[in-house]
């Protein structure tokens, strides 16, 4: 289904979440955890939630921190008790997930799981655990008839439409010879860049939208792809950039969590330009601000509370997908805080008019790039 519009989200994430008291059977210590014991009211109607972040951790100021404040949204309207827990690597989702779900004091109305990859150990454990609700961010686990498990709610979200405006923006600007905060493009290159951390058909979409939309602009324009295959690896990110700014990309568009902070670094080492992903990251990574053209947001902070916020009022619907677009302000191409007001007006009209036409059905974004 498609989530309607509704009142987004605007409390800011950069508080973290101290530690979790009272949970005795619950998650230990022996990974990197975080919690609030938010309690007020009458303790018996509190809620409990487990979150599993994605690889990258909190601090990304990017995908996980956006989910983050969802939560820390949700702990400031509900009667909430959380505990969270950062994985160093992919293999440990599944331990971490059953943590929660075989946690007995507390017991979790609610496991929310951030990422995509942990969607096929999330089948396994929502198999062993079908009276725990879990949620999960980019991806929709079905078993092998392919079915949603009944306990899953899966939140998705429409990135090619954002990544597309990061074309048309990325596409007009390489057209021209403009110079602005730290960066600057030619008027002769017609070259750009996408930066991807794990290669999968969810990063994909990122590349198929934003080359989709940079052929839009002009069938001239080239988009140099690397996929890092990571996405905590700020020196890959950094590389791979470096690579595309040296062969002659003005912009470089990255959807590759903390490995992007090293794209940044690269824009700046080359005088060129970036647009970020998941959050406004000319303010999560302020000290890039001045090559920081815009930021494809993606709201994942929307997903979270939305799945806490079913869990409180008990309207949880396991077996369900939410669909997150333009359309919903599910993702949003937002102009960099130091950068934008200095954009050609000619730019910030294409890309506002093109937004329209995608929510209005006049373009059909793909979300395969083989079909960009």
């Amino acid at each position: 289904m498609e989530l309607d519009r509704r009142q987004f989200i605007t409390a800011a994430g950069g508080t973290g979440i101290a530690g979790l008291a009272g949970c005795s059977d619950g998650p230990s210590d022996d990974g990197t955890e975080t919690g609030d014991g938010s309690t007020g009211g009458n303790a018996s109607a509190t809620t409990n939630v487990g979150i599993v972040y994605a690889t990258g951790g909190l601090g990304d100021g990017s995908f996980n921190d956006q989910a983050e404040q969802g939560l820390q949204q949700a702990e400031s309207e509900f009667d909430l008790q959380t505990n969270s827990l950062q994985p160093q690597e992919a293999s440990e989702f599944g331990n971490l997930q059953q943590r929660f779900a075989s946690s007995a004091d507390p017991e979790y109305d609610l496991v929310s799981c951030i990422g995509f990859l942990q969607a096929d150990v999330l089948g396994e454990t929502a198999t062993q655990y079908p009276d725990q609700q879990f949620q999960i961010v980019d991806n929709v686990p079905t078993n092998d008839d392919g079915e949603q498990y009944d306990n899953v709610a899966s939140y998705t979200f429409k990135e090619h439409e954002g990544s597309y405006l990061a074309g048309t923006m990325a596409g007009l600007l390489t057209l021209e010879s403009v110079s602005i905060g730290s960066g600057s493009t030619q008027s002769d290159s017609t070259n750009l860049g996408f930066v991807g951390g794990v290669e999968s058909s969810l990063i994909q979409k990122f590349e198929a939208g934003f080359v989709a939309g940079a052929n839009a602009v002009s069938a001239d324009i080239d988009v140099q792809t690397n996929y890092t295959g990571d996405f905590d690896d700020p020196s890959a990110g950094r590389e791979a950039a470096a690579s595309m700014y040296s062969s002659g990309s003005d912009i470089v568009f990255h959807a590759a969590g903390n490995t992007g902070t090293g794209v940044f670094q690269a824009a700046q080492d080359a005088g060129k330009f970036v647009i970020g992903v998941d959050r406004d990251q000319s303010v999560t990574k302020s000290s890039y601000a001045d090559v920081i053209l815009a930021s494809m947001v993606k709201r994942v902070d929307t997903a979270v509370y939305s799945a806490v916020e079913a869990a409180v009022n008990g309207s949880f619907e396991g077996g369900a997908e939410t669909t997150l677009g333009l359309q919903s302000d599910g993702v949003e191409l937002v102009d960099g805080q130091q950068l934008g007001s200095e954009l050609p007006e000619s730019v910030t009209s294409e890309v506002a008019s093109t937004r329209q036409s995608i929510i209005d059905g006049e373009i059909d974004v793909p979300s395969d790039p083989s079909n960009a």
